[in-house]
């Protein structure tokens, strides 16, 4: 059984995908982009404001399934350019605290929309 998770605090699918699908008591979060959710347009300022973004974005469909950032368990981080991973990473860290997500990050030829950086995740519900 699979329940769609859906929320306005955080863009609306670009295609045939749900922000999240909670299922056996996990949340699947499909990757977020720096998308400002009611424009639609990534967020001007470069890659700290877009993770930073993409972090808010997250928050928000986890707060729709009623948890947080401390449910994440695992996050993929997707970055056009690895010059960006320290920027990156700073802005990451700000959002966690311990015991961090189990995570990776990997190189991407590009991401939608132009966006620079994406991160998905999965979440471990009460």
């Amino acid at each position: 059984m699979k329940e769609e998770i859906a929320t306005a605090g955080a863009p609306q699918a670009i295609g045939p995908y749900s922000q999240a699908i909670r299922s056996s008591g996990l949340l699947f979060l499909s990757g977020q982009i720096g998308l400002e959710p009611a424009s639609g347009q990534i967020v001007a300022g470069g890659v700290s404001v877009e993770a930073r973004q993409v972090l808010s974005n997250l928050q928000a469909v986890l707060k729709a399934a009623g948890a947080s950032m401390d449910a994440i368990v695992r996050t993929t981080i997707y970055l056009v350019d690895m010059n960006d991973f320290v920027a990156v990473n700073e802005i990451y860290g700000s959002f966690f605290q311990r015991p961090y997500p189990a995570r990776a990050t990997v190189a991407v030829a590009a991401l939608p929309r132009g966006a620079r950086v994406e991160i998905d995740a999965i979440a471990q519900l009460a």
